[in-house]
């Protein structure tokens, strides 16, 4: 791995629109000439299939089959828009730790070596907030140099940025740093001011602002990437600076997460906000 690869994370709440910001913004990524790994890191291993446009076979099943003699072809797979893939895979719905997978995954690419090829950008998505071990792997590891949260104005999307940023901080010695909160699911400007004040309370940057559009949603739908259905729309320059931003490597070394005694300060505080914005309407 070269010293410029750029290694980043996603994480959000569930359903907070994650993978489908991830998969596009690798796309937008391998479009400008990097070579660029995606990884999923959810026992659905449904991250890479809007870049697949298909399920490809995870890390955990291929262990299984092969019994530990796996290739790399066994799990590596690259998209038609020039976007490498691997999904971690996961034990069935009740049978087991969601985070093994992503344990498991760690090893093998430790032992095939494919973190350690010449990659200009390692994505990880990864589901849900870091209360697992397994699903803080990436940090725990230092696989990642940094963190991006997709959050939205909902409070519980906060709540769970604020969890997330606890355990940046706690890995934070091993040079893991906030790149910025990537506010999703905005109706409209008013909307933005719980995540405003939560990035001024935090020190954590804003640094894109996705709004609500047909496009998104009827791309998903379409299971195409943005880029390919709707490449001149305002959602595609937003992706293209998330991208500049990636690259330029630019971390918040002061972003600090609230308590819990101030996220409860922070919940009636912009429980006024939104009594106010409703009343507005």
């Amino acid at each position: 791995m070269s010293e410029k690869t750029k290694r980043i994370a996603f994480y959000g709440k569930g359903g907070i629109g994650k993978s489908t910001i991830a998969s596009n913004l690798s796309a937008v990524l391998a479009s400008e000439g990097r070579k660029v790994l995606h990884i999923g890191c959810d026992p659905k291993a449904d991250s890479t299939r809007l870049l697949m446009g298909r399920r490809i076979p995870t890390v955990l099943e291929q262990q299984l089959e092969h019994q530990g003699t796996i290739r790399r072809e066994d799990i590596l797979f690259q998209s038609s828009c020039g976007v490498w893939c691997i999904e971690a895979g996961g034990p069935r719905a009740g049978r087991g730790c969601a985070g093994i997978g992503i344990t498991t995954m760690a090893d093998t690419l430790d032992c095939l070596g494919i973190l350690k090829e010449d990659w200009d950008v390692i994505l990880y998505d990864v589901l849900g907030d870091v209360v697992c071990g397994g699903f803080a792997m990436p940090m725990r590891k230092h696989f990642v140099d940094k963190v991006y949260i997709v959050t939205s104005p909902d409070f519980m999307s906060l709540y769970a940025a604020n969890n997330i940023m606890r355990g940046v901080a706690s890995y934070a010695y091993g040079g893991v740093r906030m790149g910025g909160l990537v506010l999703n699911h905005l109706k409209g400007v008013s909307e933005e001011e719980p995540v405003r004040r939560f990035s001024e309370l935090t020190g954590a940057e804003i640094c894109a602002r996705l709004e609500e559009s047909v496009q998104i949603k009827a791309a998903d739908y379409r299971q195409e990437l943005l880029q390919e259905r709707y490449p001149k729309t305002h959602v595609c320059r937003v992706l293209e600076n998330l991208a500049a931003h990636i690259i330029a490597g630019r971390s918040m070394d002061a972003v600090r997460p609230l308590s819990e005694l101030e996220m409860d300060e922070f919940r009636q505080e912009i429980s006024k906000i939104g009594v106010e914005l409703w009343e507005r309407l």
